[in-house]
């Protein structure tokens, strides 16, 4: 089959590999029908190469029809049309009891310290084959696999894979009050859809942060106000300013490692990636620092005892925070991996409707053949072409 591999820094293509096949009687083969781009295979493209092997085939955000299934699945069928979460959960373990998928005791990474396993990214989490590709092995298909109608477009439930559960939870997790306000820093992929989300949620006051003009007017579009970094010089005091003088009662960030604003992490990050693997490694792991600017933003912005929801992800493990503010401002602090499972059912009922509540099927603005992938990959990263969202279609 073919499959979108990674190469080395800044480097995937498309390459002839092994179909999948069974391994374990609670497996399934499923062909992938479409499949995403993830602000999250960015990271790989551009800074966690330490972790990856050529040839390591990417992509967590997938859905297709079901090919072959192991002698345990009792719940799938061949031709059943599935869409994947990207966190791979066994449904039964102390953690999965509890609805915390993404730290599946069954799946976790015990010998890298991490969580579940997930689909295409890096040994740090199970090195287990991705999704960007014709066909896909899914480990505990008798639980992670969601059942759609087969007359729903791609696209009306591609995102359940990922980035709708994720800006979903970074709602949950903001705990916006009611009839409060809600800032969202980061207009990608997610940061897009928590916009629409908090919309048909009914929060009012969203107001939408990010420097690229697209997805400004696409928050725009959707109902929120927006605020463009790159014009203001303090967004804190703007986002106060829009605020009654206090600042958001919660904000979610959606932006993580690789924020803009920080150039001299910046350096550091290039300068770390670009080392041989073992260092690189103990670079990241001992004394890694992220780029930080959307974070302290959030920090700053939120109103005194308001809630800051981290959607974003982090890789750093020297990352230096505002403890004095932190704590002085009374902030709550939520995040963490998407436990995608646990919001599936709840949003396919809302997404599965003759009328489109959330806008999904417009969400992508490039729809391209998997070969094409790794011409978009640098587009995506370069945010060029008005690049907000990529779909592709093995």
């Amino acid at each position: 089959m073919r499959a979108l591999t990674w190469q080395g820094l800044q480097d995937v293509d498309v390459k002839d590999v092994p179909d999948p096949v069974i391994q374990q009687p609670t497996d399934a083969v499923i062909r992938i029908t479409s499949t995403a781009i993830c602000g999250s295979d960015l990271h790989l493209y551009n800074v966690l190469g330490a972790y990856l092997q050529p040839g390591d085939i990417l992509g967590h955000e997938f859905m297709g029809v079901v090919e072959q299934v192991g002698g345990a699945v009792q719940n799938l069928q061949v031709g059943d049309r599935v869409v994947v979460p990207f966190n791979i959960s066994c449904g039964h373990c102390w953690m999965c009891s509890r609805g915390l998928f993404a730290q599946c005791e069954t799946t976790q990474n015990r010998d890298q310290g991490k969580g579940a396993s997930l689909f295409g990214y890096t040994s740090l989490y199970g090195a287990v084959p991705g999704g960007q590709a014709e066909m896909v092995r899914v480990p505990h298909a008798d639980f992670g696999p969601v059942k759609v109608d087969p007359s729903l477009p791609d696209e009306r439930v591609l995102y359940l894979s990922d980035i709708l559960p994720t800006a979903w939870q970074g709602l949950e997790y903001a705990d916006v009050p009611k009839g409060g306000s809600l800032a969202i820093l980061g207009l990608g992929p997610v940061g897009l859809m928590a916009v629409r989300a908090a919309k048909h949620r009914g929060i009012e006051k969203v107001i939408g942060v990010d420097l690229v003009p697209e997805r400004l007017e696409e928050a725009r579009r959707h109902g929120a106000d927006v605020v463009d970094i790159s014009s203001v010089k303090k967004p804190g005091d703007v986002l106060r300013e829009m605020t009654d003088g206090r600042g958001p009662d919660s904000v979610l960030e959606a932006v993580g490692m690789e924020a803009h604003g920080s150039p001299v992490l910046g350096a550091a990050v290039a300068a770390a990636k670009r080392l041989p693997k073992p260092l690189a490694r103990k670079a990241i792991e001992t004394a890694g620092v992220d780029r930080l600017a959307a974070l302290q933003l959030a920090i700053d912005a939120v109103r005194r005892g308001g809630t800051v929801s981290i959607s974003g992800v982090y890789g750093g493990m020297a990352d230096p925070l505002p403890m004095m503010d932190l704590f002085d401002k009374g902030i709550q602090l939520r995040m963490g991996q998407c436990h995608v499972r646990r919001w599936t059912d709840e949003l396919y009922d809302i997404v599965r409707g003759e009328e489109d509540v959330l806008d999904l099927e417009s969400l992508a603005t490039h729809r391209v053949p998997l070969e094409d992938a790794p011409e978009m990959y640098q587009t995506f990263s370069e945010k060029s072409d008005g690049c907000i969202k990529v779909v592709l279609k093995p």
